[in-house]
């Protein structure tokens, strides 16, 4: 007699999805949320989870950041339909802010990575 066994990380799509004004690239984009497990499994059935995180995720630019544990249980169970505003941008959208710089030449606005302007060439100060 023999046992199939083993251990692996899976992902669930939670049933949430929000639309908002994205804060890293600007664009609007859906909020999803999705569950981040360990299992361990019996002839290939999943018998066990344990270790689940929450993380809500951007369609349109994929910008990840992790939730609260108890945020993502109510999220999971249905209690919480629509994530606050006064959660969005204190802890999503300030951890994808990226200090940008305007061109003095041609106003063209760009990440701070940058020695010469993409637009017209000139140096950024």
């Amino acid at each position: 007699m023999f046992f199939i066994m083993g251990v692996s990380q899976g992902e669930k799509k939670l049933d949430f999805d929000q639309l908002v004004i994205c804060g890293h690239c600007g664009r609007y984009g859906h909020l999803n949320v999705y569950m981040v497990y360990s299992y361990l499994s019996l002839f290939f059935i999943p018998v066990f989870k344990w270790g689940r995180r929450y993380y809500v995720r951007t369609s349109c630019c994929d910008t990840t950041v992790e939730l609260d544990g108890e945020l993502g249980r109510q999220i999971a169970s249905g209690q919480i339909t629509r994530l606050p505003e006064d959660v969005i941008p204190q802890r999503f959208f300030d951890q994808a802010q990226k200090e940008k710089h305007r061109c003095g030449a041609c106003g063209f606005e760009t990440e701070a990575d940058f020695q010469f302007c993409p637009k017209c060439g000139a140096k950024l100060q």
